[in-house]
């Protein structure tokens, strides 16, 4: 039996026997010299973190490039620092699922250790105090996911914990980012060194939503005369600390049962999945689609590694942006949302089952190539058919990759402004282009008013995923009648004209009545949501 530990790694050849590649560098020396010149620690020791960024480090350290490695935090469920790191010496099997059905397989071993972002543990605490005063380092990455930077509650007050760590100040915080905080004021009162911030969290501008979280903390500590009023203006604008921003995109979802039983076969025992208290999904291996793409600014005061040899792309912040606007508005996640209603419409509960589907598979292809595209930004580093062909003909369609339209369509209320609005105010804004020529843009906004009525296509009740906007939309909808598509007349005009949901009044933009009309064509009985995109689909 194979075992995932360093002593189990001596036996070279039983791993190579079952297809599974090592890391080709001296571990303990790695370990040792982390200890003596801390440069990179990471906040948020998950799946992406282990299969991704660790994985890239992993290429740096095998080649020579890099002699450091990782100091993973985990500020939340810090709990499963004993069940699925310490028992394995940090290592993790990065499993990478291809199309084909074939698994390429690398233990991760450019952790140095895991240690516990809590005060509560006084051990764990006082290392990374330590770290954070060392000059050597360089970068604090983060993948907290988009609500670890949220310091307030929807009503716009502080959440308990960030109101009680404002009193209680550096020495005993308890929200994530007053931990770093914590150790950004340790690292300042040792002497000020050169650090970068870098959020590699999904969301537009991450780094001055990490900038501005610390920020807050610092200027109510300072306030409450917890801190310096010069560590404020340290954070702020000393020129020594920067907060990069970042576009990262690699799907990585829950460890796969398929994965799990492939490894078990293999002799590796250890292939069981742990939910956690907090909900997450664990195991000592992490599947992951093929494509990634991690493109950061290039700003880091006290330098970085040379990710850009393990396939990072380092540019200017306009570009990143530019990035993130290409995927997110016409490349990638537009498609995902239409996959999403039209999926939980038509009963499918695989994206991977939906790219099989010639009506679907048709549709994304309409919204991508022939709607999306004329109005792409160009970053310059990307080009966005190779992105667009990828997305369509390998990322969607990969049976590996356990991902579905459930999924996806939460939130969505919050999504269709930022992956539809974009487009709609190109065609509206460039000469020669008008939104009045769109169709499969909103056509699927169309499916997902339909979706709403939480009645999928052959008239059964349907569960909708979770959306904040729910209780409010959902009644708009209650005069439609299925089979009554006169029924659906002027139901949808507050939803349309919400420049708050679509950043645009669709009306002005000339698509609140088509999009209406289609509307009143998927209402028309069971089977007429598929019936209408063949319509259109020609």
């Amino acid at each position: 039996m194979l075992q995932l530990n360093r002593n189990g790694l001596k036996d070279r050849g039983a791993w190579e026997k079952a297809g599974i590649a090592l890391p080709a560098f001296d571990i303990v020396a790695m370990v040792r010299e982390t200890e003596k010149t801390p440069e990179w620690v990471h906040f948020g020791a998950g799946n992406i973190f282990r299969v991704f960024p660790a994985l890239m480090q992993q290429k740096l350290l095998d080649a020579g490039h890099a002699k450091t490695g990782i100091i993973a935090v985990k500020t939340y469920d810090w709990q499963t620092i004993g069940t699925m790191y310490t028992p394995f010496d940090n290592l993790s099997l990065a499993v990478i699922m291809e199309p084909d059905g074939r698994l390429d397989m690398t233990v991760v071993a450019s952790i140095c250790t895991t240690l516990a972002g809590d005060p509560a543990c006084e051990t764990d605490w006082e290392r990374l105090q330590a770290i954070f005063r060392a000059p050597s380092l360089r970068m604090v990455s983060f993948t907290i996911t988009e609500k670890g930077y949220s310091l307030k509650t929807p009503s716009g007050t502080y959440s308990p914990e960030i109101a009680e760590d404002l009193k209680k100040g550096p020495s005993a915080p308890g929200h994530a980012m007053s931990k770093t905080a914590a150790l950004a004021y340790a690292r300042f009162t040792a002497g000020g060194f050169p650090l970068a911030f870098v959020s590699m969290d999904n969301c537009a501008h991450n780094g001055d939503r990490l900038k501005a979280s610390l920020e807050e903390i610092a200027r109510g500590w300072a306030a409450n005369g917890l801190v310096e009023e010069t560590f404020v203006r340290w954070l702020r604008e000393s020129g020594k600390v920067s907060f990069p921003w970042t576009m990262i995109d690699k799907i990585t979802p829950r460890p796969s049962e398929r994965v799990r039983d492939r490894l078990n076969a293999l002799g590796l025992g250890t292939g069981d999945t742990l939910r956690t208290e907090k909900h997450s999904f664990i195991a000592p291996f992490v599947n992951a689609e093929r494509p990634e793409y991690l493109v950061i600014e290039d700003n880091f005061p006290n330098g970085r590694p040379p990710l850009e040899l393990a396939g990072a792309y380092f540019t200017d912040r306009e570009t990143v942006d530019r990035v993130e606007r290409m995927k997110v508005g016409t490349c990638l996640n537009p498609l995902h949302t239409a996959l999403a209603v039209f999926g939980c419409l038509l009963g499918y509960t695989l994206i991977a089952d939906e790219m099989k589907d010639p009506d679907l598979k048709r549709l994304v292809e309409k919204i991508g190539y022939v709607e999306g595209l004329p109005v792409a930004e160009d970053p310059g580093i990307i080009h966005p058919l190779d992105f667009l062909r990828e997305v369509i003909e390998e990322r969607l369609p990969n049976p590996n990759i356990p991902d579905a339209p459930q999924r996806i369509a939460m939130d969505t209320s919050q999504k269709v402004g930022i992956r539809f609005g974009g487009t709609i105010r190109a065609y509206r804004d460039r000469e020669g282009l008008d939104p009045a020529g769109l169709t499969f843009i909103p056509l699927t906004l169309a499916a997902w008013c339909r979706y709403l009525m939480g009645l999928d296509d052959r008239g059964g009740d349907m569960p909708l995923s979770p959306d904040p906007l729910l209780e409010t939309l959902r009644p708009l909808l209650a005069p439609v009648r299925l089979g009554e598509p006169e029924s659906a007349r002027g139901v949808l005009r507050p939803i349309l004209s919400d420049r708050g949901i679509f950043t645009v009044d669709l009306y002005e933009a000339g698509l609140g009545e088509k999009i209406e009309g289609f509307f009143a064509e998927m209402t028309a009985g069971p089977g007429a949501v598929r019936g209408t995109l063949r319509k259109y689909l020609g």
